[in-house]
């Protein structure tokens, strides 16, 4: 066994770059795997164990006013453990040096200052002091984007009246993981923030005192909310009750289940293609060397060597191989992971970062990679040590050739020789030919799917700020009004058109399946939001009927005509069985729609809205702006500009470099399948492209043999590639569709080019490093090689 470890040992030195090559390609494999379910894991630890320190509840429900003796009521609900009741309302803010308006969440404190549940995590200073009604604490990412710090004063309106508040401290809460104010599509912590203060003073401000109008609530281990969700909302019915819902329909939890499913997604995606690639390099790689070695191999046999220890001594260089292949992967999944989770970390507020992969994500990555190169050195080490040694140390019998199609076609196109000799290689060693199609086609879906979301992103920005949302800004009033405040809004400055929107929290019910949904009523000639069928285009909003997104209708189970049971959770409280009249597209959320008129003939009221989309003159803004923050009866001002500056500003951190990471795996699988065909096909061929140079043949045209085959082959791959990609990118688009994003499957003719030219670069590069070996080849030594 010594002699066969050090021709191990030999054979490594030998062949250490195709070696290498193939353990990056299965150390990207093993590194997507570790990146993407070691941050899922260490995500979702982070975010539960944030959950139990700060006590964050199990059901939530908003209400009108209730009075605080209904709390007694609730806990002695079977299945309930803690209840807490709040004061909770929206107030304009008056930063100082800050032109354009903003507003903020302001959220009640116990009189004993200390929340019993989502208890906020205190970051820099103190929460206010019971009795100190000008004192409040504000959430720290606001603070950061405004330049606030413990003791600066600021100014709110609250219900109307101008009050000067103090900051006290900086504060994260485990209920505002991710915080979007009304209207808001992504999270703006320049003009939306937090701010908490006393019981007292909240209720003072609302005219709320003795009373509540936000419910949290924890569970009893092993209850079942569904129930208890059901007596809250009796409970809660008469007093304006909106519906009470679990953490699955829990804002900000409901943004990080997505990107947790996004993950997911990722860790079962992409892996596979870079360890199948990695088995056809270890096949064709330890193949050409088992080849070479078939004479020793007899020899072996043949002074006692068992098959066994034979078989087992190229299956160490495999495993080898992996080894190396599955540390390094380890070492930058883990690496790559830590900083992956802490930008979540960040983007999602938490206060700390817990990172933990966990054994199971290493051990099924190490496992996977280790048996992918065993499987594809399995067939060619089996296939020659099981031959006899006498027929082992014979070199195998020539291939015999003959006259084909192909050679009448080269005859009648009139080729070159050089041509000639590419086209019979990839006829006569197909299977040679079917693995560098194989590899370089799966280098381009990678690169495919690694640009295809810039694609969905395009068409996604192109949907909700250009085609569904062409208003300028939208007004969120503090309370529902009669609908011609939209008269009232054109009266403000620069202001040219005003659409008012009613929205009212309605469940959606069919058959065993719910849905707690915001049900916009929106008017019939709506110009600035407007709705878009499947197909991007325009549709009219139908005078009657409901018109569903298309996600929430996949999960409902409902289409076009289908009836559907819709509980109003509002006045009247009625609950009305209404047709789907149609299905639309909506690229960011789930929200059902209604014709308003037909809206409040159902309700039998006269019409109302609580939202105010308007066309404004931009020279005027600034004029706008200021009146806003002077009218009590607007309690947000959203400005789509900015809405569109944040979300582009999100992706472009995230999607850049995660897609310059993808793209650099794709390029890699690009080089380790064209180095090692290239290499392997020089090793191969030495002595007939050394006669080629004995016969008068230049460097280049000799040269032009080695490359042009590898770049034919890329080139016959790459349609395939796009196939692939365009599956894969159909994986990811279901894969990465959560209930808040909905992405479209879009590959653009860009994106095939791009991921085209980057395999053809990459190729023609890997394959010229292996053509500077052809010039240094010793001539003589290489004609005495037997072909």
């Amino acid at each position: 066994m010594r002699a066969l470890d050090l021709k191990l040992v030999r054979d490594l030195r030998h062949i250490w770059i195709q070696s290498l090559a193939i353990a990056l390609v299965l150390a990207c494999g093993v590194m997507v795997l570790i990146l993407s379910s070691g941050t899922q894991r260490s995500l979702s630890e982070t975010r539960e164990a944030y959950y139990e320190r700060n006590r964050f509840a199990d059901v939530f429900a908003s209400l009108t006013r209730a009075p605080r003796s209904l709390l007694d009521d609730i806990a002695r609900i079977d299945g309930v453990a803690r209840v807490e009741g709040r004061v909770v309302f929206t107030a304009m803010v008056n930063l100082e040096g800050m032109t354009e308006p903003a507003s903020a969440r302001v959220i009640s404190l116990p009189q004993t200052g200390r929340a019993i549940l989502n208890v906020p995590e205190v970051r820099q200073g103190r929460l206010p002091e019971p009795g100190h009604a000008g004192e409040v604490a504000i959430s720290e990412p606001f603070a950061q984007a405004n330049g606030l710090e413990p003791g600066d004063r600021f100014r709110a309106v609250l219900n109307g009246r101008l009050k000067q508040l103090v900051v006290t401290g900086l504060v994260l809460s485990p209920e505002y993981i991710y915080t979007i104010g009304a209207g808001a599509m992504m999270p703006d912590d320049r003009h939306f923030g937090l701010i908490w203060m006393g019981e007292s003073a909240a209720a003072a401000a609302t005219d709320l005192e003795g009373a509540f109008n936000d419910l949290s609530l924890t569970l009893s281990r092993g209850a079942d909310e569904r129930p208890v969700i059901a007596a809250i909302d009796r409970i809660l019915a008469p007093y304006g009750g909106t519906g009470a819902f679990g953490r699955d329909r829990q804002a900000s939890n409901v943004f990080i289940d997505g990107e947790l499913k996004q993950l997911g997604a990722m860790a079962t995606v992409l892996p596979p293609i870079f360890l199948i690639v990695s088995a056809f390099l270890v096949n064709m790689v330890l193949g050409r060397l088992v080849a070479l070695d078939r004479a020793q191999i007899g020899l072996f046999k043949a002074v006692g060597y068992p098959t066994r220890a034979i078989a087992v001594h190229y299956l160490k260089m495999t495993i080898g191989i992996g080894i190396a292949g599955v540390a390094i992967g380890w070492l930058s999944g883990w690496w790559l992971g830590h900083e992956l989770t802490k930008i979540y970390a960040d983007f999602f507020r938490f206060p700390w970062l817990i990172y933990r992969p966990g054994a199971g994500s290493l051990v099924i990555s190490g496992v996977l990679g280790i048996g992918c190169v065993v499987l594809g050195a399995l067939r060619a080490v089996l296939s020659t040590v099981r031959l006899a040694p006498t027929v082992a140390m014979q070199p195998p019998a020539p291939p015999v050739f003959q006259r084909g199609w192909l050679d009448g076609v080269s005859l009648a196109l009139r080729l070159r020789q050089t041509t000639m000799m590419i086209l019979r290689s990839i006829v006569r060693w197909p299977g040679r030919a079917a693995v560098t199609l194989f590899g370089v086609s799966g280098s381009v879906a990678v690169l495919v799917a690694s640009f295809f979301t810039f694609d969905a992103i395009d068409i996604i920005m192109l949907e909700i700020f250009e085609h569904a949302n062409r208003q300028d800004a939208t007004l969120t009033l503090t309370s529902a009004v009669n609908a011609r405040a939209e008269q009232d809004a054109l009266a403000l400055p620069g202001v040219l058109s005003a659409e008012g929107i009613f929205a009212v929290p309605v469940r959606l019910i069919n058959g065993t399946r719910s849905r707690l949904v915001s049900l916009q009523g929106r008017p019939p000639e709506a110009r600035l939001a407007v709705l878009l069928d499947e197909k991007g285009e325009t549709v009219a909003m139908p005078s009657s009927g409901i018109v569903l997104a298309e996600g929430l209708a996949d999960w409902l189970d409902v289409g076009a005509g289908d009836p559907l049971r819709v509980e109003v959770l509002s006045p009247p409280r009625e609950t009305w069985d209404i047709p789907v009249s149609a299905v639309i597209r909506q690229s960011l959320g789930q929200d059902a729609f209604i014709d308003r008129d037909a809206f409040f003939r159902l309700a039998r009221q006269a019409p109302q809205v609580n939202m105010i989309h308007l066309a404004i003159d931009r020279n005027a803004l600034t004029e706008l702006e200021a009146r806003v923050q002077e009218t009590p009866a607007i309690a947000g001002f959203t400005l789509w500009t900015n809405v569109q500056k944040e979300f582009e500003t999100t992706l472009n951190e995230s999607l850049v470099t995660m897609t310059i990471i993808f793209a650099a795996l794709g390029m890699l699988i690009t080089i380790g399948v064209v180095y090692n065909a290239a290499r392997i096909q020089l090793a191969e061929r030495a002595h007939e492209l050394a006669s080629l140079r004995v016969l008068g043949f230049r460097r280049g045209e000799v040269g032009y043999v080695l490359v042009a085959e590898q770049m034919l082959l890329t080139l016959i791959a790459i349609p395939a590639g796009w196939l692939g990609g365009y599956a894969l990118c159909a994986l990811m688009a279901q894969g990465f569709s959560t209930e808040v994003v909905s992405i479209p499957l879009v590959v653009t003719q860009r994106t095939y080019a791009a991921a085209a030219l980057i395999v053809i670069f990459t190729a023609l590069t890997s394959a010229l490093l292996v053509r500077r070996r052809l010039d240094r080849i010793d001539i003589v030594s290489a004609l005495k090689q037997k072909e």
